[in-house]
């Protein structure tokens, strides 16, 4: 089973606030599924890319912060290396570019309080000007 979260699971998200907690949500249950079903054969893979070129920033109309107008990483690849993830039966990915990678080893070495901030700084309304 592939799930989808993301690399914002691991980062607290000013103006985001809703949408860091529900991938957060999604990393704890994908999680606890994985636990549930470890003896069934069933294996259980997130998938946490960062920012990728999907609808996904015009449909929340983020056109107007830093993260929105940044450069993302390409869907397909994104989603071969979650697929490839899941056929190994790896517990999660971060998917796309080293930058997503080194950002979630960052979130978990630094405090919150620091992460928070950093997220501000991409996320705020106003910030891509």
């Amino acid at each position: 089973m592939l799930i989808t979260s993301s690399i914002a699971a691991t980062i607290p998200g000013p103006y985001q606030a809703v949408y860091n907690a529900s991938e957060s949500f999604v990393q704890s249950f994908a999680e606890a599924l994985r636990n549930e079903l470890k003896d069934t054969g069933v294996t259980v893979t997130t998938l946490m890319p960062g920012p990728t070129g999907t609808k996904f920033f015009d449909r929340a109309e983020m056109g107007d912060i830093k993260v929105g107008t940044q450069d993302k990483d390409d869907p397909a690849t994104v989603a071969a290396q979650g697929f490839a993830a899941m056929m190994k039966g790896e517990e999660k990915v971060v998917a796309g570019s080293l930058k997503n990678k080194v950002q979630a080893v960052a979130a978990r070495l630094t405090p919150d309080r620091l992460m928070a901030g950093q997220h501000r700084r991409v996320a705020e309304p106003g910030s891509a000007d």
